[in-house]
């Protein structure tokens, strides 16, 4: 770390919309990144969740993609995956197209099921990454 270099630093990603609360799509404090909750929502900031759980799904791993790509990180650096649920009967669906997005890397992953997300999203996730990893 360089001597002016802040400790945590604030990052808001590209195609997402801006933050509409008080808080950063990425925040990364001493080489780990914290990924916000992404929900269902396009680029512009509109729900999605008019739409079926399947593009709720592929929404919200695309706006993680984004948060990843603006860090400077990949799927690969992801240590811990935190998903809810607000349908538990959507876990298999879930997990398939999870699987066909994450690949043969292996986070830690977390589901529980919630009563009500924002948007009446059916889902949202978190996640954290490390910095400067040397897989890929």
């Amino acid at each position: 770390m360089q001597p002016n270099e802040p400790v945590i630093k604030q990052i808001n990603a590209d195609g997402l919309m801006p933050p509409r609360g008080k808080y950063s799509h990425v925040v990364i404090a001493h080489g780990t990144a914290y990924i916000s909750g992404q929900l269902p929502v396009d680029g512009e900031g509109k729900p999605v969740t008019a739409e079926s759980f399947a593009v709720q799904a592929r929404q919200t791993l695309s706006n993680l993609d984004a948060c990843l790509t603006t860090a400077g990180l990949q799927r690969t650096d992801l240590v811990q995956v935190r998903v809810y649920l607000t349908d538990m009967g959507n876990w298999k669906e879930f997990d398939e197209i999870y699987g066909e997005w994450i690949g043969s890397h292996r986070p830690a992953r977390a589901v529980a099921g919630v009563s009500a997300l924002n948007h009446a999203a059916g889902l949202e996730m978190e996640a954290t990454a490390v910095v400067g990893s040397t897989e890929g």
